[in-house]
């Protein structure tokens, strides 16, 4: 009776899933070709009405031969549909395998109510995002992470002047770019952090880009304002190199200096954010099952599936049902930004889920249902039809095998979370060196496990493990299995090691060192040792087992090794220039008087590192 009577004050409007899902009818109609996909001619000439034939000779006439089963682009079946006087149009047919990326939502004016803003601080590596962030939050963040550098999204909330805002915390390391694409997705505010004494940067214009991109406003933090010798008026000046116009010049970017190590100007920032979101009029239906983006997930040992989201929309409650892609699942507990549990949360909220049967995606939209069927439902349609493309891919991806002229370092990754999954093979896919490169054979959240060992065995591979360490009984397997395994925990260093293994898997380089000459002067041939051949050194130095080649008429007639080398009656190491010697050479017995001995010995040559990685 008390679950029933808690449904019953349950007043949140439902998403109408069914009255959104919509069938296209494709085909000829009113001389209009509709289409939702590209078609393969077979299908295509079905849909049109028209003989394969025509259409494969439609493109022969063009110098292309194209089978049944080739694959049209948009651009293709436009042509053909001209050419039989039909206009074209792609409409989007929603179902359960794209409702939640199509998913649109109209909220009556009378049920809006104010929402806090959310808050993105973007900017260049050491810039000061994350001290920012520390001072704004009175906590210590900069000291719990690795070299200073952000290593997951993060997301808080703080009350200012008895008004909250959201912030968002983006790596600024360069291969979290993607993640700090994410952040601008879901902001209604950037927050660009510029150190006075470093100037814009290009994670900077990376973070005005990106903004951009999403027409998303900015508030720049000239930061670092307490260092000597800095022109901030340079900093205004790149600002507005780069689109950003200061409000004091007459444009519409509010700029705010400070320093955040030692808390200047921070409440003149959240001022000016505050000013901005009444501007901007953030509002939203928290009368209504919640939506939003998954901002992290991992697997935490004790709770499974963790995911961190920021709510959008609505309200999300303890035993919602909730839908992220292919994954479900029944919100068993809700943690705040200080890790408490909560009962629900409110739009411009960030909260950690537990009790997905999965770990989601990073940046996949999510949904909160009340019916459990139809979330699971969803879920499994849409699994399956990425199982489905994954299996196409897969069949299309040529996987590159080693040659003379191109190492493969074959690598498996284990992240302890998805979004440093995301940016590290983001990172190695762009790790190469001339003459190798880094393939990525598996990705995955989780510990290192049997089965990356056997996939490490047949790939000739590494495992790579950033935030994660394998189980003792996994390490004597690995080392069994003599199988390499990287442990990193700061991105950079993962970069400068993975770079230094491109680099071991080249073929050495052998050079060849001239080190001395001499002419056959006598021949002695002896029945057991063989040819003894008696010569001055011209210049240098003769060296015991070192390699010559013999030329005769300048050309070379054989190449081989000192076995013997005596001066007079002497077994000696070297011999000098302006002495003679006596040597046998192996596998040589047709030695002339007059033939010149070059001897040399071969070397590896070895490759130095400048600090931009580059070979010398």
């Amino acid at each position: 009776m008390a679950k029933k009577n808690l449904k019953q004050q349950d007043t949140r409007q439902e998403f109408d899933l069914k009255q959104q899902i919509k069938k296209v009818k494709t085909g000829v109609q009113n001389g209009v070709f509709i289409f939702t996909k590209q078609l393969s001619i077979a299908d295509f000439a079905v849909q049109l009405k028209k003989q394969a034939s025509e259409i494969i000779k439609f493109f022969f006439m063009q110098g292309k031969s194209y089978s049944l089963n080739h694959i049209l682009t948009e651009e293709e079946m436009g042509e053909v549909c001209l050419q039989y006087n039909y206009d074209f149009e792609k409409k989007i047919q929603v179902d359960e395998t794209n409702i939640l990326e199509h998913l649109k939502i109209k909220d009556e004016e009378k049920d809006l109510t104010k929402r806090c803003p959310i808050v993105t601080i973007m900017g260049h590596v050491d810039h000061g995002k994350t001290t920012l962030l520390d001072t704004i939050r009175k906590s210590r963040i900069v000291n719990s992470e690795f070299g200073g550098i952000t290593q997951h999204i993060g997301a808080y909330q703080i009350n200012h002047n008895n008004n909250l805002i959201t912030f968002i915390d983006t790596p600024g390391h360069e291969a979290f770019s993607a993640m700090r694409a994410r952040g601008a997705k879901v902001t209604d505010i950037i927050v660009l952090v510029v150190a006075a004494d470093d100037g814009i940067m290009p994670q900077t214009k990376e973070a005005i880009l990106c903004a951009k991109n999403a027409r998303v406003p900015i508030i720049v933090f000239i930061n670092k304002i307490d260092k000597p010798n800095i022109s901030v008026d340079k900093i205004i000046n790149q600002l507005s190199e780069n689109g950003l116009v200061s409000e004091k010049w007459g444009g519409e970017t509010i700029i705010v200096q400070g320093s955040a190590l030692k808390n200047q100007g921070i409440d003149k920032l959240l001022d000016a954010i505050l000013a901005l979101a009444d501007i901007l009029e953030l509002k939203a239906n928290i009368n209504r099952d919640a939506m939003g983006i998954i901002l992290e997930a991992n697997i935490d040992k004790g709770l499974g599936p963790v995911a961190t989201l920021i709510v959008q929309n609505g309200t999300i409650k303890k035993g919602d049902f909730i839908v992220v892609e292919g994954t479900y699942g029944k919100v068993r507990l809700l943690l705040n930004d200080l890790g408490k549990q909560v009962n629900q949360a409110i739009a411009g909220q960030p909260v950690k889920v537990v009790g997905l049967n999965e770990v989601p995606l990073v940046g996949e939209k999510w949904i909160v249902l009340k019916n459990e069927n139809l979330a699971k439902d969803i879920a499994k349609k849409i699994k399956a039809k990425n199982i489905n493309v994954n299996l196409t891919n897969n069949k299309q991806t040529i996987i590159k095998k080693e040659s003379d002229t191109e190492k493969i370092l074959n690598v498996i990754v284990k992240c302890d979370v998805q979004g440093s999954l995301e940016a590290i093979k983001t990172l190695l896919e762009k790790t190469s060196i001339p003459g190798a490169s880094v393939q990525i054979i598996s990705a995955c959240t989780g510990p290192i496990t049997e089965n990356d060992l056997q996939l490490a065995k047949t790939s000739k591979g590494i495992i790579v493990g950033f935030n994660v360490k394998p189980l003792k009984s996994i390490k004597d397997l690995a080392q069994e299995l003599a199988i390499k395994i990287y442990f990193y925990n700061v991105i950079y260093k993962l970069k400068e090691e993975i770079t230094k293994l491109l680099y071991q898997t080249l073929t050495p380089v052998i050079i060849k060192e001239n080190i001395g000459e001499c002419i056959i002067k006598k021949i002695w041939t002896h029945s057991k040792i063989g040819t003894i051949c008696g010569c001055g050194v011209v210049s240098g130095k003769v060296v015991r087992n070192a390699k010559v080649q013999v030329l005769r008429n300048d050309k070379i007639i054989h190449t081989g090794a000192i076995t013997s080398l005596h001066h007079g009656k002497d077994v000696v190491n070297e011999v000098i220039a302006g002495s003679e010697c006596g040597m046998i050479i192996d596998n040589f017995s047709q030695a002339e008087v007059g033939d010149k001995i070059q001897i040399f010995v071969e070397k590896i040559k070895k490759i130095v590192l400048d600090s931009n990685e580059n070979t010398r």
